[in-house]
C-alpha cells in the first residue's frame, strides 16, 4: 500500500470498485439477476421499420432506446416463454395494427423464474402504444395477472429484474406500470389520432399497486 494512504480512502475506494454507477453518478446496489440471452433477429431491415415507426408515431427518427424513463410489466397470453419469443421473432405485420416492425418486448419471464433477454434494451420494441420510444418492456408468461402475482418463482425473478433495470437506469418506482396503466403515464405520447386512447387490460392498477409494493422492499 502506497504510503500516505489512510485506512477511510481505502474502504471509499474499495466501495467505489465494487458498486456499479448509473448514467447520473449515483451508486446502484441493486444486484443483476441471472439473465439467459434469447435474442429475436433485429436485423438492418427491422431496425429501419422501427426507425420509420418512431418517426411517425413519436417524430423520433430513430430506432434507439435512449434515457429510458418507464419499465411496462405485461402478461403473455401464452403458456410458456418459447411461445412469446416465436411470436416476436418473424418480422411480420402485428395482427392487431398491421404495423412492422413485428411486436416485441425487452425481456420475459417464465413460469419458474428463468428471465430471458430477447432484445438489447438500447433498441425500441413495440410494446406499448404511446411509450415504445421511452420504455422497456417485460413479458410474463400467463393469462391474467393473477397468474403472475400469485407465483412465487415468476413474481422473485420479475422484481429482481425491474429492480436492477430501474436502479440501473435511474427509473423512478411509481413509473414501473403496467400496460393497463399505460394512458396515465406523464410519458405517453402519441402522434397518431386513433391510437391515442389504445391500451391493453394486462396488469391492471389494483395488480401493480400491489406489485409496486413489493417493488418498495427492495432498495438499490
Amino acid at each position: 500500500m502506497r504510503r500516505g494512504f489512510s485506512i477511510i480512502a481505502v474502504l471509499a475506494i474499495a466501495a467505489a470498485v465494487a458498486l456499479p454507477t448509473l448514467a447520473g453518478g449515483a451508486s446502484t446496489g441493486a444486484p443483476r439477476p441471472a439473465i439467459h440471452d434469447w435474442k429475436i433477429p433485429f436485423p438492418t431491415k427491422r431496425k429501419s421499420e422501427m426507425r420509420a415507426y418512431s418517426k411517425r408515431h413519436y417524430g423520433i427518427n430513430s430506432f434507439k432506446l435512449k434515457n429510458a424513463h418507464v419499465i411496462v410489466e405485461h402478461v403473455s397470453q401464452t403458456s410458456t416463454a418459447k411461445a412469446v419469443r416465436n411470436t416476436f421473432a418473424p418480422d411480420n405485420p402485428d395482427p392487431e395494427l398491421h404495423e412492422l416492425p413485428n411486436v416485441c418486448s425487452h425481456f420475459v419471464v417464465s413460469p419458474h423464474g428463468r428471465i430471458y433477454k430477447l432484445v438489447e434494451t438500447s433498441i425500441m420494441c413495440r410494446h406499448t402504444v404511446g411509450l415504445n420510444y421511452t420504455a422497456i418492456g417485460i413479458e410474463h408468461v400467463g393469462f391474467a395477472d393473477s397468474d403472475v402475482l400469485g407465483n412465487k418463482a415468476q413474481m422473485r425473478a420479475s422484481l429482481a429484474l425491474t429492480n436492477y433495470l430501474r436502479c440501473r437506469l435511474g427509473i423512478k418506482r411509481r413509473d414501473v406500470i403496467g400496460h393497463n396503466e399505460s394512458l396515465s403515464s406523464p410519458y405517453h405520447h402519441e402522434n397518431v389520432a386513433s391510437l391515442r386512447n389504445q391500451t391493453h387490460g394486462d396488469m391492471k392498477h389494483a395488480s401493480m399497486k400491489r406489485y409496486r409494493k413489493r417493488l418498495a422492499q427492495l432498495s438499490c
